[in-house]
């Protein structure tokens, strides 16, 4: 490692640290109804989304009614998601003039699929791909809503956790309307103005044509980037306007974006994490989580990046460079951005596969053996290091649930958890919830893998 190197990665973690407290009281606030200084400027948006929807501010539901509700509004977003694919090539604010027929049924149909479920796993080209319009109003929209619905689901667990008895947790519509106005909106727009004032593309012009010194026509894809790139990071959805993602110089093109980018992917479950032991009246608790993310963090971290900085050993012995020196000079620079260099490339991919989001500004296939490791390690553990917005924290909390009752079972007494009893019913739920995860990835390996 470099000292430059690792004072790159202590800063944004005291960055992160220092904004977690201030981001999961306001976090606290804003679901639970209080009135926060955006108020005076955004409730008027709130109300008004209530009264469209005809929505009651101050009913509840039960768990089941909540869950119904998570259900039909997903399947409700991956609709109008599957529809604008489909109808591109006859709708407006298009002016690359892409076809129908470029988004066929299937290809749209995992598009939105994993834009609601906030995998945002895209195997396209947007550039080349997708008009302006269904850039915003599918994907970009789709950022917000699977972003606010993750947030919600954990918001709901914690209020679980901290209510001695009640049957309601809360109302979907309701949570999913204040993270939408309140949390999501104003940071992204924020995060959008920063990004154009570096030089982030934002415009619904035609792609610009450019003349190269040979005499060559060369097209520059231009769209609303900035834009869908405030939200991919802040909702941790990692889906890109360009192909390139996050390395290409229109969506990062400064070291500055690239450490606020950063910031965005971690500020909300960071926060989150304070939330928890707001609400449940004991922030030990919520610190004890952050710490436990913090410490599978930096562990990534510093193995990762050394392993960058290091380079390949393999290539002193292919006859690549002299005996004296092991592995490549000055470090694995394959598949990175010159701009950014080994440590911000190394965080980063720590950083984005800790978060679940997909995000990412360097190929994590050309990393080192022991580099490329983390990332894969990162997306093995359900993305629970931080994690996404909502699903990081009750991700991590179902694990706490797993260790509180094995613990208990050690010492020879009942297990508990922030005063209440874990039984064989919460520990079948916790583990349902735990296993579905490698149950799918394994199922899908078996029935999708060659034959």
């Amino acid at each position: 490692m470099t000292p430059t190197g690792f004072l790159q990665i202590l800063v944004y973690f005291l960055a992160i640290l220092a904004l977690t407290k201030p981001m999961g009281l306001f976090l606290t606030a804003v679901y639970g109804g209080k009135r926060t200084f955006l108020h005076p400027v955004l409730r008027w948006l709130e109300v008004l989304t209530y009264r469209l929807s005809g929505v009651r501010e101050d009913e509840e539901q039960t768990w089941t009614q909540y869950s119904i509700a998570l259900v039909a509004f997903s399947a409700a977003g991956f609709l109008f998601a599957y529809v604008l694919q489909r109808l591109q090539g006859h709708l407006p604010l298009n002016p690359q003039n892409f076809g129908t027929p470029v988004m066929t049924p299937d290809l749209a149909f995992n598009t939105a699929i994993s834009f609601v479920s906030n995998t945002n796993w895209q195997s396209y080209s947007g550039e080349s791909t997708m008009s302006n319009l269904v850039q915003m109003a599918a994907l970009t929209v789709q950022n917000f809503l699977s972003g606010a619905a993750g947030i919600a689901v954990a918001v709901a667990l914690v209020r679980g956790f901290a209510r001695q008895q009640s049957k309601t947790i809360g109302n979907f519509w309701v949570d999913v309307t204040r993270g939408t106005v309140y949390v999501l909106l104003p940071l992204s727009l924020l995060g959008a103005l920063f990004l154009c004032s570096q030089g982030v593309v934002q415009t619904l012009s035609p792609n610009a044509v450019a003349k190269t010194l040979e005499g060559a026509a060369q097209v520059i894809p231009l769209g609303p980037v900035a834009s869908q790139e405030a939200i991919k990071m802040v909702g941790t959805n990692g889906g890109g306007f360009f192909n390139a993602n996050s390395a290409h110089p229109f969506e990062n093109p400064t070291p500055l974006t690239n450490f606020v980018q950063l910031i965005m992917i971690f500020l909300i479950p960071a926060g989150l994490t304070y939330l928890f032991g707001k609400m449940v009246q004991d922030t030990r608790q919520g610190w004890a989580v952050f710490a436990t993310m913090s410490l599978l963090f930096l562990a990534g971290v510093f193995i990762a990046y050394p392993a960058e900085q290091s380079g390949n050993p393999i290539l002193s012995h292919l006859g690549m460079e002299s005996a004296a020196t092991a592995g490549q000079s000055g470090g694995n620079m394959e598949g990175k951005e010159v701009r950014f260099g080994i440590a911000a490339s190394a965080l980063f991919a720590v950083v984005t596969t800790d978060a679940s989001c997909g995000a990412v500004n360097a190929m994590h296939d050309s990393f080192t053996p022991l580099g490329g490791l983390v990332p894969l390690f990162n997306i093995q553990t359900g993305e629970v290091i931080f994690g996404g917005v909502g699903s990081g924290l009750y991700g991590m909390l179902l694990f706490a649930i797993v260790a509180v009752f094995i613990a208990g079972l050690m010492v020879g007494r009942t297990p508990e958890y922030l005063g209440k009893k874990v039984e064989a019913r919460e520990m079948k739920l916790a583990m349902l919830g735990l296993l579905v995860h490698p149950i799918l990835v394994l199922g899908g390996t078996l029935f999708l893998g060659p034959q």
